[in-house]
């Protein structure tokens, strides 16, 4: 996970730039979830994944974001994995 990559300077400006790694920071902080936390996450999917799917664990990202709930419209705190795919592993089933 490049989590790193958040606070890399972008096009963006540095008003944009702050804006959203307070966005993240208050994420972290609300859903009590520490990057070392992240890293546990990480782990344990690459170990289930890969029973069943090849993957390219160096592009693996995951991270906190917040997203509307349907239902009610309410803004809760999500984990989003971007897990890049190799190949389907055969005789699994």
């Amino acid at each position: 996970m490049d989590f790193f990559k958040f606070f890399s300077r972008t096009d963006k400006g540095s008003k944009d730039v702050a804006k959203d790694r307070l966005q993240l920071l208050l994420i972290h902080d609300r859903a009590n979830v520490s990057p070392k936390f992240l890293e546990m996450i990480k782990g344990e999917l690459i170990d289930v994944i890969s029973d069943y799917i090849e993957i390219d664990e160096s592009g693996l990202e995951i991270k906190m974001t917040r997203t509307k709930r349907e239902k009610d419209g309410a803004t809760v705190p999500a984990l989003v994995a971007n897990i890049p795919i190799r190949k389907m592993k055969e005789n699994v089933r």
